[in-house]
């Protein structure tokens, strides 16, 4: 992918070998205080059941394991151990419990990293530009969830359509799709078998119900932005705080992973600290303010009717500096 700055001019050699050190310890700190979380919260949800409280309790477990894909998508990229078996175990796991096959994930989001923003090659791009109706059903949740299940058994059953799978990786995917099925057969005949709503209470309700609060983390991300193969123009960063960089991985700051997606997470603060000492600041924007500008713009026309070159999806912040450059 051809860029409009070099990443040379940000890092060097020598800076890139450095930030690209992996740890087990800082990979595990981060994996086990997630984990450590969704539990002491699923232990809330279960001391307060049948209690109103239970709906306070269930949110927050559902957003809590979302957010596990984070940690899933670091697992993808092998930056979140030093081990590399440890980064695969963990990622096959989280990735079943996300119904999101971990070499499918694989395969796709590295398609995403090489061709970001090409509407045929991008792996998270292989969508019908959004109306207003396709945006907010993918923000609930509702296309996602029939995306990922359809997916799974239809790639189960053989049936590849992804331009970005290749026909030597078809095999692999088949399998685990496949594998993945069967075990949430077994959940299922098991639940049904013991009469246990534990699956459905503790796991996939809490999931579906909070989905869209994951998703204003994955929209954000790229959309509203140039089709242009530029990284500071096609990503854009998310502004939120200390906690919610930690829920997420440290991904807010993700124009500086899509610069260098070989440094593990818990380096992009000062990975991202180095892009903007070069580059400038990137784009980057609140969750809340990205969709309200994102929802007024598509009040206004579909995607496909903004221009693809373009930033259209402006921060406030950007938007002072156009008017003042006008001015």
């Amino acid at each position: 992918m051809e860029e409009s700055f070099s990443r040379r001019n940000i890092l060097s050699p020598g800076e890139l070998r450095t930030l690209n050190q992996k740890s087990n310890l800082m990979g595990f700190l981060q994996l086990i205080s997630h984990l450590a979380l969704i539990f002491t919260v699923g232990y809330a949800h279960f001391y307060v059941s049948g209690s109103w409280l239970c709906l306070i309790t269930g949110f927050g477990l559902g957003v809590l394991v979302n957010f596990l894909y984070a940690g899933q998508h670091e697992l993808s990229h092998s930056t979140v151990f030093k081990t590399p078996l440890i980064n695969e175990l963990c990622g096959r796991i989280i990735g079943f419990f996300m119904f999101f096959p971990r070499d499918f994930d694989q395969i796709m989001h590295f398609a995403h990293h090489k061709f970001t923003q090409n509407w045929e090659k991008d792996g998270e791009l292989v969508r019908e530009p959004f109306t207003l109706s396709s945006y907010l059903l993918w923000l609930f949740g509702v296309t996602y969830w029939k995306n990922r299940w359809i997916g799974i058994i239809r790639r189960s059953l053989g049936k590849i359509i992804e331009p970005y799978i290749f026909k030597s990786q078809e095999r692999k995917v088949i399998i685990e799709s496949r594998v993945h099925l069967v075990g949430y057969l077994l959940i299922f005949f098991t639940s049904i078998y013991f009469q246990s709503w534990i699956a459905v209470y503790y796991w996939i309700l809490p999931m579906i119900l909070t989905k869209p609060i994951h998703q204003l983390q994955n929209t954000i991300e790229h959309l509203g932005l140039s089709h242009e193969s530029d990284i500071l123009h096609n990503t854009r960063s998310t502004k939120t705080n200390f906690f919610f960089k930690w829920l997420c991985w440290q991904m807010p700051y993700h124009t500086a992973h899509h610069t260098f997606p070989s440094v593990p997470f818990w380096k992009l603060k000062h990975l991202n600290k180095k892009v903007e000492d070069i580059s400038g600041p990137v784009h980057s924007m609140g969750w809340l303010e990205f969709q309200f500008e994102v929802i007024s713009k598509l009040l206004e026309k579909d995607e496909s009717q903004w221009p693809a070159s373009e930033v259209w999806v402006v921060s406030s912040k950007d938007k002072k500096k156009e008017f003042k450059l006008e001015a």
